[in-house]
């Protein structure tokens, strides 16, 4: 009787990693570079300023070819010499020394009037009964419609000009510091107390750091509205300031010194906002955000 053997098993086919040098010529891989890691190649100043370089070539273009009339609007050339003679005669500096001033104080002012009403109404639930209904009442009237009134209990000297800057900066404060406070995670809140925390130490570890990020973006909003309500109160019988060197220049005719008066506003607002951003990220370093792709 046979014996059948079985077949010699195959081997089996070699699988193992070949080198870079034993494969077969062809396109390479590359190595994949992030879409956020490209872009970093070009600087953000550069790409922050270059929508306002574009209009401002675009507005020299249209002046340039008579799209744009000097009656209308000057070029950004005159603009330029405009404002170099403003800033040689000293007319300029002392206009933005008032205007600041100005600023200064109703942003003083409404700071400490919406604050303290957001934290009355905020943290105490008679003071949101008897402050949170009439501050929202008035918050509805527009403040330039006040104007009149505040001439006839101020009189045409700076305290209007002051009480219409505070009226503005007041609202926009209130509103967002009260949301920051109501905002609050409830857990927290137990958690604190689980601690042991008192009453004011509630106030102070948690609800006020909670409600600072809406602090801090109520105050970039109230910086907005304060150089609107300046430009509204330096037209109540104003004798100095950017609102006045306007009111001037709209007599005259001149577009060139207005031009010069709102860039000038422009760069005051986007300053005092870089400077608002600036304190939030120092606040708000144990805040997680997230920054954009």
């Amino acid at each position: 009787m046979s014996i059948s053997h079985a077949p010699p098993h195959p081997t089996p086919p070699d699988i193992s990693p070949k080198s870079t040098s034993e494969l077969p010529p062809g396109p390479q891989l590359q190595a994949l570079v992030p879409s956020s890691t490209r872009r970093a190649r070009v600087p953000r100043w550069l790409r922050r300023t270059s929508g306002p370089l574009a209009l401002l070539a675009l507005w020299q273009v249209l002046s340039s070819t008579g799209v744009l009339a000097g009656d209308v609007l000057a070029s950004p050339g005159t603009v330029a010499r405009v404002a170099g003679d403003l800033i040689g005669n000293g007319s300029l500096q002392n206009a933005m020394g008032v205007s600041l001033q100005r600023v200064a104080l109703g942003l003083v002012f409404g700071t400490l009037v919406g604050t303290t009403l957001a934290l009355v109404s905020g943290l105490f639930r008679i003071g949101e009964d008897l402050v949170d209904a009439s501050v929202q009442m008035l918050r509805t009237v527009p403040f330039v419609g006040l104007i009149p009134l505040f001439i006839i209990w101020f009189g045409i000297g700076e305290a209007p000009k002051i009480a219409i800057i505070t009226l503005g900066v007041s609202f926009p404060l209130y509103l967002n510091v009260y949301a920051g406070i109501r905002g609050v995670d409830a857990q927290l809140i137990e958690a604190g107390e689980s601690l042991g925390l008192s009453r004011w130490g509630l106030v102070r570890h948690v609800i006020l750091p909670g409600a600072l990020p809406g602090a801090m973006t109520g105050l970039r909003y109230s910086l907005g509205v304060s150089w609107l309500a300046l430009v509204f109160a330096e037209q109540v019988n104003a004798d100095a300031g950017l609102g006045f060197l306007m009111v001037q220049a709209r007599d005259f005719l001149r577009t060139d010194v207005i031009v010069v008066c709102l860039v000038v506003y422009a760069f005051l607002g986007l300053t005092a906002d870089f400077v608002v951003r600036t304190l939030e990220r120092l606040l708000l370093q144990w805040r997680p955000t997230f920054t954009g792709r």
